[in-house]
């Protein structure tokens, strides 16, 4: 009888298990999380600045239609991008104590206008209050020959620190940061 009763228990814990253990994951994001850091050197233990960021893909779709010039933008996909700096910092010119803040930005056809704010784990940019920005810059905007599919983010060394540049299909907008 102790012999049923045994193997009873083990059969239900075992399906139980199983039960328990099937886990329902969602399929890949459409626009992956990324982050670009600076110095860029895997090698360097203690970074600068990092920056973690949603990476849409204009799919089709026009640049002005997903990020439409006069309108605050969450400058990339999801929730509104965090920027971290580990030192105070020169933002574009802009005094900018060590700290992490979301980066949004208002797109236009000849500057951006850059900000940070203190609004984190935001998701997009509804519920963006400018009373909350850090710093406030503007940033020209170029264009180049090759388009960018994917919205991106890298760092580009220059003397005395790094330009953040952003790329998305022809458009690039580079902010100076500075140490």
């Amino acid at each position: 009888m102790k012999k049923l009763s045994v193997r009873t228990l083990f059969l239900f814990a075992l399906v139980l298990t199983t039960t328990v253990s099937a886990q329902k994951f969602t399929s890949v994001d459409m626009s992956p999380m990324d982050m670009a850091s600076f110095p860029t050197d895997y090698k360097v233990s203690e970074k600068a600045i990092r920056v973690t960021y949603g990476r849409p893909q204009l799919k089709g779709r026009s640049l002005t239609e997903l990020a439409p010039a006069g309108k605050i933008w969450r400058t990339g996909a999801n929730e509104a991008p965090e920027i971290t700096f580990y030192q105070d910092v020169k933002f574009a010119g802009a005094d900018v104590k060590a700290g992490t803040y979301a980066l949004l930005t208002i797109p236009g056809e000849n500057e951006w206008t850059v900000i940070l704010h203190n609004g984190l784990n935001q998701w997009g940019a509804y519920f963006y209050e400018e009373g909350n920005d850090v710093v406030r810059v503007k940033a020209a905007a170029s264009t180049e020959a090759n388009s960018l599919e994917e919205f991106s983010m890298a760092f580009k060394e220059v003397e005395g620190g790094a330009h953040l540049v952003m790329g998305w299909d022809k458009v690039r907008v580079a902010i100076p940061v500075m140490f």
